[in-house]
């Protein structure tokens, strides 16, 4: 019944691809700073009083989890487009995150050095960023109708 699945067209040199492309994914600097700072916000929020987790909490995290998430999207494809939209979605969410830490200071609390901990880190994954950013090819551009990153 099911013959289109049975078939393993995946062989060993495909999964050595696979794995390879996979290393490389997760050890690339800009996916370990965001994963850093997702660590960071996650025991930061944990921190929070109730009534401030509730109303940052949700926020921080989503921000901070969408950076690695967002990288390895973009990572993974050659369309410029794609990496483009899946980067400024990135800057976006570093921004408010940064933003919410000044916030958090205004409210006094959490001590100012934890908070430049995760200030430093946005300010490092930002310089990682541009350098990434660098790297894509303008000439991989698949028009998809939004008329977004097109000359």
């Amino acid at each position: 019944m099911w013959d289109d699945f049975d078939d393993n067209d995946f062989d060993e040199d495909d999964m050595a691809e696979f794995q390879r492309r996979k290393e490389e994914l997760n050890s690339h600097p800009l996916k370990l700073k965001g994963m850093e700072i997702f660590d960071l916000t996650h025991a930061l929020v944990g921190s929070l009083d109730e009534a401030r987790k509730e109303l940052y909490g949700g926020l921080m995290l989503e921000s901070a989890g969408l950076l690695p998430a967002k990288f390895s999207g973009a990572h993974g494809v050659d369309d410029y487009i794609i990496k483009m939209e899946n980067a400024v979605i990135m800057k976006v969410h570093a921004k408010s995150l940064q933003s919410m830490t000044y916030q958090l200071a205004l409210e006094g609390t959490h001590a100012e050095e934890h908070l430049q901990l995760l200030r430093d880190a946005i300010v490092e994954f930002k310089e990682l960023f541009r350098e990434w950013i660098k790297g894509f090819d303008g000439a991989e551009r698949y028009d998809d109708g939004w008329g977004l990153f097109l000359d």
